[in-house]
């Protein structure tokens, strides 16, 4: 298990990822040797399955932290995703503190949670079972999804259940549950962002928001953010192809 994503995050440093959508073991691969501190593979809006999810991990081959976003704050999804061998997992929508308390739950191992016990690719495939065991629960990764108004008006009780790692913001959920889909720069909507903002910095919590270019990637840092999620494969791909045959065509 890769654990220098964790341990960044409890340093504060700012730790740049993309999110992969493309459900193809070479992108995975391309990625984890660009020089980034950590990718998000994406199972929330992706076409994927399960089964590409653990093959772009294997492909990663461990240079880099990979986590996943589960499609729902759910524990069967959580405990399959977890078992591919993930260094950590994104958990969308959190709106309380007791889902926040189930989503922790359900990816900890007795006494600490109910994450039920398997043989999977995260135990070296029953090789190394005990060691995992004894590990997963100390270092695995756990992302909190903040993108609701109502996580926003809960946030202050979110923050203070124990056993999770870093809350990262989706404006623009965030900005669809406020009736504002879309108008992630609004008044409304950055008020909004600046609560979760302003609580996490009360706790001491690291925190991180989806900055798809530069100027906003480096607002965001200015702003305290340390784990950015700055890009997204296929669009990476398509802003290259239309810049190069732009290129051409001057």
């Amino acid at each position: 298990m890769n654990t220098s994503l964790k341990t960044g995050l409890q340093r504060g440093d700012v730790l740049f990822g993309p999110m992969l959508t493309l459900a193809c073991p070479d992108v995975s691969d391309m990625f984890s040797r660009a020089g980034f501190d950590w990718l998000w593979i994406e199972l929330e809006h992706a076409t994927m399955s399960l089964e590409t999810v653990q093959q772009m991990l294997q492909a990663a081959g461990g240079r880099v932290p990979c986590i996943v976003r589960s499609p729902w704050n759910d524990h069967v999804w959580l405990k399959r995703i977890l078992d591919t061998g993930c260094d950590g997992v994104v958990i969308p929508q959190i709106r309380s503190a007791d889902e926040a308390t189930s989503a922790v739950a359900a990816c900890r191992y007795s006494p600490l949670g109910h994450r039920s016990v398997g043989i999977g690719r995260a135990h070296g495939f029953g090789l190394e079972f005990k060691e995992y065991l004894a590990r997963a629960n100390d270092e695995l990764t756990i992302v909190l999804q903040i993108e609701h108004i109502d996580g926003v008006n809960q946030i202050e009780a979110i923050l203070s259940v124990p056993g999770w790692d870093a809350v990262m913001i989706g404006p623009y959920d965030l900005s669809a549950s406020m009736n504002m889909i879309g108008q992630v720069e609004s008044p409304e909507v950055q008020a909004a962002i600046r609560r979760v903002k302003d609580a996490c910095k009360a706790k001491r919590k690291p925190y991180g928001i989806f900055a798809p270019d530069l100027a906003i990637a480096k607002r965001q840092i200015a702003d305290g953010c340390t784990m950015l999620l700055i890009g997204v494969d296929a669009t990476i791909l398509a802003n290259a192809g239309k810049s190069l045959l732009a290129q051409i065509h001057s």
